[in-house]
C-alpha cells in the first residue's frame, strides 16, 4: 500500500501536473506575503496562509487521484489486495502531496510574511492549522476526483463551490457546520489562535474524517 502511495506520487512528479498546483501555490504565496506583517500579528499571517491555500491542495490532491487512468485504478486494486488498500493508498499519496505544499506556505511565511518569530504557542498553533488545511485540501480534492464526478466541467465547480460554501458556513452558522475556516481567521486576528485551538481543532479534524469517509463510502459503491 506504500509503495502503491509512492508509485503514485512519482507519476504526478514525473507527468508534470504537480506543477499546477504549485505554480498556484507560488502566485498566492507571492501575493499573500508580498509584505511582512506588523509584529504581533504572525497568527493571522499563519492562519490566513492555512484558509486561502485550501483550494490550491485540493486541486493538487483531484491532480493526483486523477493521474491513474481508471482501468491502471482497477489493477492496481487488484495488485494491492482489494479495493480498500487501493483507495487508502491514494488518500495518503494526496495527503503527502498536500503536506508538502504545507510545509511550502508555512516556512514562506516564516521566512518572508512576518517581522519577528513568532511565540511558541502560536508557531505550534500554525503548524496544526497547516496539518488540518493539508486534511481539508486532500478529502475536498478526493471528493471531486474523477472516480466520484467523471465530469471535469462538474469536478471543477464541485471544488470551487465546495471551498465556498465552507468559508460562507463558516462566516454565518455556527462553528460545527462545517471546517471553521473563518474561525481560524477571526481567532488569529483577535490574537487567539492558542487558546482556541482546542475548541476549533477537533471540529475541523471531525469534518476532514467526514470528508474522508465519504469518499471512501462513494468509491466501494461506484466504482
Amino acid at each position: 500500500m506504500i509503495a502503491l502511495a509512492g508509485y503514485r506520487v512519482t507519476a504526478y512528479v514525473r507527468s508534470h501536473r504537480v506543477y499546477q498546483a504549485l505554480l498556484l501555490a507560488l502566485a498566492l504565496l507571492t501575493v499573500l506575503h508580498g509584505s511582512r506583517v506588523p509584529a504581533g500579528q504572525e497568527g493571522s499571517a499563519l492562519a490566513d496562509g492555512a484558509v486561502l491555500l485550501v483550494p490550491v491542495l485540493a486541486w493538487a490532491a483531484r491532480s493526483l487521484l486523477d493521474t491513474e487512468p481508471d482501468r491502471q485504478r482497477e489493477m492496481s486494486a487488484v495488485l494491492v489486495g482489494g479495493r480498500g488498500r487501493e483507495v487508502a493508498s491514494g488518500l495518503i499519496a494526496a495527503f503527502a502531496v498536500c503536506a508538502a505544499f504545507a510545509a511550502l506556505a508555512m516556512g514562506w511565511a516564516l521566512l518572508l510574511g512576518v517581522t519577528q518569530r513568532p511565540s511558541d504557542g502560536i508557531l505550534v498553533a500554525g503548524a496544526v492549522l497547516y496539518v488540518v488545511s493539508a486534511l481539508t485540501g486532500t478529502a475536498l480534492g478526493a471528493l471531486t476526483s474523477r472516480a466520484v464526478l467523471p465530469s471535469p466541467a462538474v469536478s471543477i465547480m464541485a471544488l470551487v463551490f465546495g471551498y465556498l460554501a465552507m468559508l460562507l458556513l463558516s462566516a454565518a452558522g455556527p462553528a460545527w457546520l462545517t471546517v471553521p475556516l473563518i474561525g481560524w481567521m477571526r481567532a488569529a486576528s483577535l490574537g487567539e489562535l492558542a487558546g482556541r485551538l482546542p475548541e476549533l481543532g477537533p471540529i475541523s479534524l471531525v469534518w476532514c474524517a467526514i470528508g474522508l469517509a465519504a469518499y471512501a463510502w462513494l468509491r466501494h459503491h461506484r466504482t
